[in-house]
């Protein structure tokens, strides 16, 4: 009899701990740059996530639980953001983390997650990221190889061959250069300057007069992102009235804020990017039409701001994740992971996603267009 009153007990103890644990908050970490020279990239994408884990909650959550989001904001410095993905796994008990703003606070923070086999969904651009794949880790934007091949084939179709190749010091700027030099030859384009700048630097005047004493060139690629490098470059690029070899610049700089920064000079720039920057201006058949348009209003009700593309990485970063958890019909980090990695036509702000084991990422160049700025604001070239 006392045994099987312990039995009893047992059980009915076992079914409070399941019950409790049915209707804890899913909790998510998240490591953004909010401050520093790259905050452009991490408040749109922490807004986002704010936003939406609001709304979900308000709808009764995910599989009737609650999202709690553990957030820290890493300043652009690889070194915090290992210390908060140290913190978030052996502290927080976080198993489930989004952001990595850019290339390099992501590349400092693999590692941990990668040994603690926690779903790491990231928001930063290289492809060194998801290439080789990684079992825990997936990323939502295009990549900079995907940038290079987008803008090396709309050079390909101008007929411009010989260019200037100005990259960025950054984690993304480093790679999209790696990645350009790489798939140059693809398009039968010669790199025939290859420039540098740092992201403190506050004039390329000089890398702009090295490419203007050069002969043959027929147009400037910048593959830097972070801070206000990319305007700096566009302004001096205009001083030096140099608007008659094209510019194109990276998809890190896709937002509203680039060209208010660069002014007159952005004019004519060109560059890759998302379909949300030009939501209102795809056909009614664009299978994106409804979910960037929707994002796009959303977003700006809520913050009276433009979106940008890194805002819209956050989107997809979330609500795959989301997604992912109600086919899995569980919050168990490796149910939400399989899941995830067979995810196939999901439709985000960057394009339609099909993922495999091969593939941590699912968008192909197509989900890319090309840009243009006239009159403040963006046309689509292609």
């Amino acid at each position: 009899m006392r045994f099987t009153r312990i039995l009893a007990c047992t059980a009915a103890m076992l079914g409070l701990t399941a019950q409790a644990q049915a209707t804890d908050p899913i909790r998510i970490g998240v490591v953004l740059t909010t401050t520093g020279g790259a905050s452009y990239l991490g408040e749109p994408e922490a807004r986002t996530l704010k936003i939406y884990v609001d709304q979900i909650n308000a709808a009764g959550g995910v599989l009737g639980r609650k999202i709690e989001t553990i957030v820290y904001d890493d300043g652009g410095d690889a070194n915090k953001a290992r210390t908060f993905a140290t913190r978030l796994v052996e502290q927080d008990g976080v198993k489930l983390v989004i952001g990595g703003s850019t290339t390099g606070t992501t590349m400092a923070m693999l590692p941990i997650f990668e040994e603690s086999e926690t779903l790491f969904m990231s928001l930063a651009g290289g492809v060194s990221i998801i290439e080789p794949p990684r079992k825990w880790v997936f990323k939502t934007p295009h990549t900079d190889r995907m940038g290079c091949e987008k803008i090396f084939a709309d050079l390909k179709a101008r007929k411009l061959t010989r260019i200037a190749l100005i990259a960025g010091t950054d984690g993304f700027g480093a790679s999209m250069r790696t990645q350009c030099i790489q798939v140059a030859p693809n398009y039968g384009v010669e790199i025939a300057v290859d420039l540098s700048y740092g992201a403190q630097d506050t004039d390329m005047t000089p890398q702009l007069t090295t490419v203007k004493g050069t002969n043959g060139i027929q147009a400037i690629v910048n593959t830097g992102a972070s801070g206000q490098g990319p305007a700096i470059l566009t302004r001096n690029y205009g001083q030096l009235g140099m608007q008659s070899i094209p510019l194109y610049q990276n998809p890190g700089v896709a937002s509203k804020s680039f060209i208010k920064l660069s002014g007159p000079a952005a004019e004519g720039v060109r560059l890759p990017a998302a379909a949300l920057l030009i939501a209102d201006k795809l056909p009614d058949s664009d299978p994106q039409k409804n979910v960037v348009l929707n994002y796009q209003h959303t977003y700006e009700t809520a913050t009276k701001d433009s979106v940008s593309t890194f805002g819209g990485g956050a989107y997809d970063g979330l609500m795959l994740v989301v997604d992912a958890i109600k086919r899995a019909n569980s919050a168990d980090p490796a149910r939400i992971r399989d899941a995830l990695e067979n995810t196939k036509g999901f439709i985000g702000t960057a394009g339609i996603v099909n993922m495999g084991p091969k593939d941590h990422l699912g968008l192909t160049l197509n989900a890319f267009h090309m840009l243009v700025i006239k009159d403040g604001d963006w046309q689509i070239v292609d």
